[in-house]
């Protein structure tokens, strides 16, 4: 468990992530984002792309569900897929995203928000992270 007090330790924390990330040799890697509103998520994922040296302005897909961002060359996946499933109401409406698809490219690191809303269409996380807002407004960053 790690307390982010301000948004320069997540990016750090988002940073050391991003080093520990390899790819999987028989699917996509699944990094699973849980919390409330507010609590960081994109925030997190946003200094996750930057890490891996996105330069475009990484935005929640709340209302488009899903972006894809192609990494630079040399890094360790050709693709960062960022979804957010706050929307859905179960695995099946994962579907029309390409999600399958999508899981099945070894070069690809997803990162899903909401992961308990389409948690039946999910194979395990290889990551899953806990983020809470307490009352004094820092973080709690829990891997799970």
């Amino acid at each position: 468990m790690r307390r982010l007090a301000t948004l320069e330790e997540l990016h750090a924390e988002a940073t050391a992530l991003a080093a520990r990330l390899t790819p999987r040799s028989d699917r996509a890697t699944l990094v699973t984002l849980s919390g409330e509103l507010g609590a960081g998520k994109t925030s997190l994922t946003q200094a996750l792309a930057r890490a891996y040296g996105i330069e475009e302005h990484v935005t929640s897909p709340t209302f488009v569900l899903e972006k894809i961002y192609r990494l630079p060359e040399g890094k360790p996946f050709a693709h960062l897929v960022h979804i957010d499933a706050y929307r859905l109401k179960g695995g099946a409406e994962l579907a029309p995203l390409g999600f399958d698809e999508l899981m099945k490219d070894s070069g690809t690191l997803v990162v899903l928000e909401w992961p308990e809303l389409v948690a039946d269409g999910l194979p395990v996380a290889d990551v899953s992270i806990q983020l809470s807002v307490q009352p004094d407004e820092t973080r709690l960053m829990t891997y799970g």
